[in-house]
């Protein structure tokens, strides 16, 4: 491979072109939130190479996971793929059925496998390990949460400083802080659910809240019709269709950030990984709080891990693999929490000084931490793509009024079968 590196100024490029013992490695990362995800990484990967003089970095921001996934299939496929990426934590089964990734148990030493890949929260790991073997290294991963508007709480006359414990309080308070004008038009809606591009994610988190779970942890079998799944979906169409409390239709993912800071709803559930961006850009004081249940607390698990794939060597892999284990470090780890509000995914993170003096200060980001308590593994089965976007297709079908709730996931529990009977 060629040395690349666009991160670095000339004069570093042409220092590590004399490095003629050097290691070139590239990796792939997405941006799915606001915030400064994009300039961490090259911030960090900076700092990995000017201490570490016989290694150079390409990090290659490749757009969404979508985009990313699709980039590393097809560099795989073409023989000349990256080292190391950054995607989904549900793409583990995909990229497991692609043959294109390696275990990170041949790269780590007996110690390493009980104090570093033991030293992630299990709720991460649920998504990281098959058959006793690590695929993914947690890194910019989440939960969804809530956040409410304390203003507009104040002016409903709610107390500012109390989330909704549980579903009914929301629908409740969503009924206070939904706001008409003159002419009877809603200015302001109580509550914001997204529901384009991946409604399942936060499904699954009123899923769990009502006693129930998507999938098994082989990727090989779906619930998606049971009796918590069909009360689950029940309730989310229910916020438009009877309360009254959320905008009908679909409702845009990347967009409802700028709802909450523009005073469209009062409050949203997005992922924990919009933290920073909201709290640098809402115009208001703001509340942090649990996934309200149906009947518990639950949320899923989500964001991205690292992989390493196939068709490189073995001192690129273990390069590449050292880099990972730097940049997963506590003090590493505290700077991209910070940074992007992403959940720092090891609990030795949130013993740092760093990350101490930033929750004295900022207390809200501890909620998704505490949440993994209660989190479940996101949705990921063989087949993933196609699995889920039966699962999507379906929810959207029912939360646009054009199925009826049952009717739609059992149509998906079907096709599912379908496809992962070949698996069984």
């Amino acid at each position: 491979m060629k040395l690349l590196n666009v991160f670095l100024a000339t004069s570093a490029l042409t220092l590590f072109a004399g490095q003629a013992n050097a290691v070139d490695l590239e990796f792939y990362f997405p941006v799915a939130v606001g915030g400064a995800a994009a300039d961490t990484i090259q911030s960090l990967t900076e700092e990995y190479v000017a201490n570490n003089p016989d290694v150079s970095i390409e990090a290659i921001y490749t757009g969404s996971y979508a985009d990313t996934t699709t980039k590393a299939i097809t560099a795989v496929r073409g023989g000349n793929a990256p080292q190391l990426i950054i995607s989904l934590s549900t793409d583990m089964y995909t990229f497991i059925d692609e043959d294109m990734i390696v275990a990170w148990d041949s790269y780590v030493t007996d110690e390493e496998q009980k104090s570093w890949i033991g030293g992630f929260y299990p709720a991460f790991m649920a998504n990281s390990q098959t058959e006793g073997k690590t695929w993914g290294i947690p890194f910019q991963r989440s939960t969804p949460v809530l956040y409410w508007n304390k203003e507009a709480f104040e002016k409903a006359g709610l107390d500012p400083d109390q989330a909704p414990a549980n579903w009914d309080e929301m629908v409740e308070m969503g009924k206070k802080l939904t706001v008409k004008d003159d002419s009877g038009n809603v200015t302001q809606w109580g509550v914001h659910i997204p529901s384009s591009g991946f409604p399942s994610w936060l499904w699954t988190g009123i899923v769990a809240g009502n006693g129930g779970k998507l999938a098994d942890d082989t990727g090989k079998n779906v619930t998606f019709n049971s009796d918590a799944a069909v009360g689950a979906l029940e309730a989310l169409v229910a916020l438009s269709a009877e309360d009254a409390v959320m905008a009908p239709g679909i409702l845009d993912w990347g967009g409802t950030p700028k709802a909450f800071f523009e005073g469209q709803a009062a409050m949203i559930w997005t992922t924990t990984g919009n933290l920073t961006n909201v709290r640098t850009n809402a115009p208001f004081d703001f509340g942090v709080g649990f996934l309200p249940g149906l009947k518990q607390n639950g949320a899923p698990t989500g964001g991205g891990n690292f992989y390493l794939l196939k068709g490189s060597t073995e001192e690129e892999l273990q390069a590449a693999a050292d880099f990972v284990k730097w940049a997963t470090a506590p003090e590493q780890a505290a700077k991209w929490t910070i940074a992007t509000g992403y959940v720092a995914p090891r609990p030795d993170v949130w013993e740092t000084e760093t990350m101490k003096e930033y929750v004295k200060d900022f207390p809200q980001a501890l909620v998704a931490r505490d949440q993994l308590d209660y989190a479940v593994a996101e949705l990921s089965t063989f087949e993933g793509p196609k699995v889920t976007q039966l699962l999507n297709s379906a929810l959207e079908s029912a939360i646009t009024g054009q199925t009826a709730p049952k009717e739609a996931l059992d149509g998906a529990q079907a096709e599912a079968d379908a496809i992962l009977s070949a698996y069984r």
